[in-house]
């Protein structure tokens, strides 16, 4: 089906079931009707359908970001969305190609036997109420469709895979595995899953391998990781997982370049052929391929430790903390040369939003200190540095256990 085709019949079914749709949310309105329709799998051209739709909305008389500016017939493209004013977010987080799907807050509880878990707990936007909400899962992965998530159920590792329609809130499937994961991830394009195995919870600190921390002996880690699972998986739900498309690779606890981290989750590489550890030394990313098979990275792929890694269109590479002195910077690289393209006044690069822009962490510049690090806000910041906009309010400075987010291409 094509794109007019979708938004005609599209506009039919809207008449007849519902009321007229705002414009502000009709390209959302189209993309719930096709999902009903259960086509459901994200694929490339489902990708530019969506960023079709979304450019083609005539918009007559909309006021552009609130500044005033009304022009007739002219077309909108709803790019930023931002909440300045919400720390921790409630209603959408998004800009360019990228949303904030989802965010996490730790929870520490004590055990009785003097161990304590670090509860993570999650909150899954809801794509019904455009808002998020908090869930009872132990962890989540929202696929690149911001409809599906993978989650898993406590207490970790969890023997078994949930794939949760965010809207209903209901679990459509659960994918059964013979051994217990407490991470998982979608691949880029939301064809796989990537689940990592463990024989014990790696958020779980144990009294009786105690570390030295602020001075006193506190519970420490236990490095348990035992391997992690591949997964082939379509969306729809009426397609169930064969055995054959369940693989499990085993891969230990990283030797002693990571060992003071008991949770070691598989990660993906950018473009989906491969998947990576991350070490607290060099080399700061080991890749396997899809058969588990160490490798030399692919290529273009981001080899620093940012969270934002390169680029789509894989011409840029994020870097890390590029500040001088009392200067909060970092800086983009050319993917090719590692050469410095230029520098952002931010603190911490976290995702892009597209080619051109960055999603990152700021600080206040009148707090953010050595004491009080943590007093940060979401940015949208371009790759020059010179157009900077506030996405979320600031996260609490003396705390480092604030709200984390979580990114998705949408």
């Amino acid at each position: 089906m094509n794109v007019e085709q979708l938004v005609r019949e599209t506009l039919q079914e809207m008449s007849e079931r519902e009321p007229p749709a705002a414009p502000r949310d009709f390209a959302d309105r189209v993309l719930r009707v096709r999902r009903r329709r259960r086509v459901r799998a994200l694929t490339g051209a489902a990708m530019a359908t969506t960023a079709v739709v979304a450019a083609a909305l005539v918009i007559p008389g909309l006021d552009i970001g609130g500044e005033g500016n009304r022009a007739a017939d002219r077309t909108v493209v709803e790019d930023v969305l931002a909440h300045p004013d919400q720390s921790p977010p409630e209603d959408l987080i998004a800009a360019g190609n990228t949303a904030m799907s989802a965010y996490t807050t730790r929870e520490r509880i004590e055990q009785p036997n003097g161990d304590v878990v670090d509860s993570w707990n999650w909150h899954l936007y809801d794509p019904s109420e455009g808002r998020y909400e908090k869930t009872g899962w132990a962890w989540a992965d929202v696929a690149p469709n911001l409809h599906t998530a993978a989650v898993l159920e406590g207490p970790l590792p969890s023997k078994r895979v949930g794939i949760l329609d965010l809207e209903s809130g209901e679990v459509e499937r659960w994918i059964e595995l013979d051994r217990g994961a407490a991470g998982v991830s979608w691949s880029p394009d939301g064809s796989r899953l990537l689940a990592t195995t463990y024989s014990k919870n790696p958020d779980r600190l144990h009294k009786n391998k105690p570390v030295m921390s602020d001075g006193k002996r506190q519970p420490g880690p236990v490095r348990s990781r035992t391997g992690y699972y591949l997964i082939d998986i379509d969306i729809d739900i009426d397609i169930d997982i064969d055995v054959d498309a369940v693989k499990w690779f085993e891969l230990s606890p990283g030797e002693p370049k990571t060992r003071f981290n008991a949770r070691e989750d598989v990660e993906w590489s950018a473009d989906g052929t491969h998947v990576f550890v991350r070490n607290i030394m060099e080399p700061l990313k080991t890749f396997y391929d899809l058969e588990g098979r160490e490798t030399k990275p692919p290529t273009g792929e981001n080899l620093a430790y940012s969270l934002a890694g390169r680029s789509p269109g894989g011409k840029l590479s994020a870097g890390e903390f590029a500040g001088e002195g009392d200067e909060i910077a970092t800086e983009v690289l050319d993917a090719k040369t590692g050469k410095r393209v230029a520098k952002q006044p931010v603190q911490e690069l976290l995702a892009w939003a597209d080619d051109e822009r960055l999603i990152a962490w700021g600080c206040d510049p009148k707090r953010c200190d050595g004491a009080d690090e943590f007093r940060q806000q979401l940015l949208l910041v371009d790759v020059e540095g010179t157009r900077v906009k506030q996405l979320t309010g600031f996260r609490d400075g003396q705390k480092a256990d604030e709200w984390e987010p979580v990114f998705t291409r949408r």
